[in-house]
């Protein structure tokens, strides 16, 4: 297993004895050039986009127009973690602005009552984090603005069930 990534024969998804499996491109051949991670599928994709390692498509929709919009949202602005900073930029060259709104989230602020829980459970940030994006344990990489009088080494050391939170790098 290179790096964490399974082959498509081992990976518990894939029907080994299927056609296709020796069609597909292996992980690990395709996912070793990217910026690499220590997290989830091993990949930090919004470097590997900053770099021009991918150029991923925003719309399956021909001559969609992408809109990117360079604005940060702090959100969890009233909890004990530290603030979420949601960079809209990174997100919106990524994906189209219909993945999101407004069927995951308002387009307006203070719109949205966002839940860890619902997260978690696979909904509102949970649809990409968790499935296709950096995993939910990585609970700093959006808790990542301290609130006054904390730095992000003087956050709880553990986390509801206790749990330990992990930190990114």
């Amino acid at each position: 297993m290179a790096q964490g990534w399974e082959s498509l024969r081992k990976d518990g998804i894939h029907d080994p004895r299927g056609p296709a499996v020796k069609d597909k491109q292996e992980p690990a051949e395709a996912l070793s050039k990217l910026t690499p991670d220590t997290a989830g599928n091993m990949v930090r994709w919004v470097q590997a986009l900053e770099k021009g390692e991918i150029n991923p498509r925003a719309s399956i929709r021909p001559g969609t127009k992408i809109q990117v919009y360079d604005s940060d949202v702090l959100l969890n602005v009233q909890g004990g973690m530290p603030i979420v900073r949601f960079p809209h930029r990174q997100h919106t060259e990524w994906l189209d602005c219909s993945n999101c709104h407004d069927h995951l989230f308002k387009a307006q602020a203070g719109a949205n009552k966002l839940s860890m829980l619902a997260i978690l459970e696979g909904e509102q940030c949970g649809v990409c984090h968790g499935a296709v994006s950096f995993p939910l344990t990585e609970c700093f990489r959006c808790h990542s603005v301290p609130r006054p009088g904390q730095s992000l080494n003087t956050v709880p050391k553990t986390l509801p069930g206790g749990s330990i939170p992990p930190r990114s790098r």
